[in-house]
């Protein structure tokens, strides 16, 4: 599919209504937790993941993401690819909040990381690349998997505004533990 026909100020509204209803839905959010954000811009094209990344694409996605997660106090955080063992891009700022972070040394490229990590790294003030995150709630478009990055349990969301571009995204959402046993009560279900 060549670039031109594609509308990014179309993908950046999808990207952006699927963000919109997920946080919706997230009540387990706080401030302060991590968005965690996974994106194959080859799938969004409508080719196979990794066969045709697009810088555009990426930069339309995190144009249509960036403002409402900030918006909502939270840190993005963008997955890259297996090629760069899925090190999250965020910038340095998330650092005081979560001193936890292990930073390792790499930069995302298009065949190393993806469009997308590369599109946080213009749009952050201070990128760098962490190892691994527990973040709160996730989007993934077009299938790359950030279940690594939820906390402990995830909950799939199934979104109403589940495509942008030519790629399905999905979500899932954190929700505390049901512990206890059968004499166990719960004051809300989940």
């Amino acid at each position: 599919m060549a670039e031109l026909a594609l509308d990014m100020e179309r993908i950046s509204q999808q990207a952006h209504e699927a963000v919109v209803e997920l946080l919706a839905q997230a009540s387990f959010t706080r401030e302060g937790d991590f968005f965690v954000l996974g994106s194959s811009t080859s799938e969004v094209r409508g080719e196979m993941i990794g066969q045709g990344s697009s810088q555009e694409i990426g930069r339309a996605i995190i144009a249509g993401i960036a403002s409402e997660v900030k918006d909502h106090g939270l840190f993005l955080a963008v997955q890259g690819c297996e090629h760069i063992n899925r090190a999250l891009s965020i910038d340095a700022s998330a650092l005081d909040a979560h001193r936890e972070l292990e930073v390792v040394s790499v930069v995302p490229s298009l065949h190393a990381g993806g469009a997308t990590s590369m599109a946080a790294w213009e749009y952050f003030e201070s990128p760098l690349c962490v190892e691994h995150i527990q973040a709160s709630v996730g989007l993934d478009i077009g299938d790359t998997e950030i279940g690594m990055h939820i906390r402990f349990v995830q909950k799939p969301i199934r979104l109403t505004n589940n495509q942008v571009g030519q790629a399905r995204a999905t979500a899932l959402i954190y929700r505390p533990k049901l512990v206890g046993g059968s004499r166990a009560t719960y004051e809300r279900t989940f």
